[in-house]
């Protein structure tokens, strides 16, 4: 920036026909390189941005681990104790951990299909080892394992 400063010097008015003019230069005025917040400022201020961040994604993580222990076991392909998953064993009549009255007529056969109706023979098996014989009496009450 600059300018003009109007002199009356008196030694040299008599060789001038009008005032004597100076250019008048301003001292130069450093701009900072940089506006806005400090380097440390920003610094902190971005520390604590990912701070944030980090504990945003723990608390999803979270929420979806709690999500997932919530949903039911069949969800995942779980299965009962006699091998049939737990989908079938909710709509099938006989259940993992029910007692059951053995009825004229029933084998062990047939509560093992009424237990499993994909693979009787595991349920069967599981039956057997449950009793400790392969012959059920009627009134005979028998955990279904």
């Amino acid at each position: 920036m600059a300018a003009v400063e109007v002199l009356e010097n008196p030694e040299i008015d008599f060789l001038a026909s009008g005032p004597y003019l100076r250019l008048v230069i301003a001292p130069p005025v450093l701009q900072p390189l940089r506006f806005g917040p400090s380097v440390g400022q920003r610094r902190r201020q971005r520390a604590r941005v990912l701070q944030r961040r980090r504990r945003a994604v723990v608390a999803l993580v979270l929420v979806g681990a709690l999500t997932i222990l919530a949903l039911p076991g069949h969800t995942f392909g779980a299965t009962t104790g006699a091998g049939l998953s737990t989908d079938l064993a909710d709509s099938s009549v006989l259940a993992s951990g029910m007692n059951y009255v053995v009825q004229p007529g029933d084998t062990l056969n047939s509560i093992a299909r009424e237990v499993n109706p994909v693979q009787p023979t595991l349920a069967r098996s599981l039956l057997v080892r449950e009793l400790g014989s392969s012959v059920v009496v009627p009134g005979e009450h028998v955990l279904i394992p």
